[in-house]
């Protein structure tokens, strides 16, 4: 084991270390695709904490950002979104972090488009991402943001997830985006309830009368 991982690994602690985990497919086919909304939000996240560079680690890519006294590792897995949890697993057993420490980002077909939702647990409910996290953890008590895509008004709802936003969502999409990075950055700086209060059932798309 390299030393500066040994050192990693015992310095830290778990109270002053988070990870938080943007769910997607990897590759140029999926890239832009709904189900890899998690993804976005993480990218946006590490752009607004002025992260370090991706790191090929736990089967994604990590990046190691620092904010004060906490560090903050964000992940996206690059095991395809049914097996996240190997990913999200592999990272919470190396750094180990307490579930309470951890937030899991994922598209959810339940949501308009426009609208998150944090949750401190819950079921999967169809999500195979979320539930192979959850079964990795072995508890339902997973902290996670909901990032709504909408449903379709008809079709295939696989078709529909791995399919690219349309023309007028991809104009509102940098918005949305923004908007669940805010709830990203909320869920570090103060905790989950009050978080919850400011941006569950907000819709940053429809105007405030």
């Amino acid at each position: 084991m390299q030393l500066w991982r040994f050192i990693e690994r015992f310095w830290m602690t778990n109270d002053s270390m988070l990870l938080i985990a943007g769910l997607g497919n990897p590759g140029d086919r999926y890239r832009g695709t709904r189900h890899n909304i998690g993804f976005m939000v993480v990218d946006r996240v590490v752009e607004r904490l002025g992260c370090d560079g991706a790191q090929a680690r736990f089967s994604g890519l990590l990046h190691d950002c620092r904010i004060r006294d906490r560090r903050i590792n964000v992940l996206k897995p690059q095991t395809f979104m049914n097996r996240s949890g190997n990913s999200v697993g592999q990272a919470m057993r190396w750094f180990k972090i307490d579930l309470d420490r951890l937030l899991v980002i994922y598209d959810d077909l339940d949501l308009p488009f426009g609208e998150v939702r944090l949750r401190r647990k819950g079921s999967p409910a169809g999500h195979n991402g979320l539930a192979s996290v959850i079964e990795r953890c072995g508890s339902q008590e997973v902290h996670r943001l909901r990032v709504g895509i909408g449903r379709p008004s008809r079709g295939d709802t696989v078709s529909y997830v791995l399919s690219r936003f349309s023309r007028e969502e991809e104009a509102d999409l940098c918005t949305v985006v923004d908007h669940a990075a805010d709830a990203v950055l909320a869920w570090i700086d103060s905790d989950i309830d009050e978080a919850m209060g400011r941006f569950n059932g907000v819709n940053v798309l429809t105007p405030v009368k």
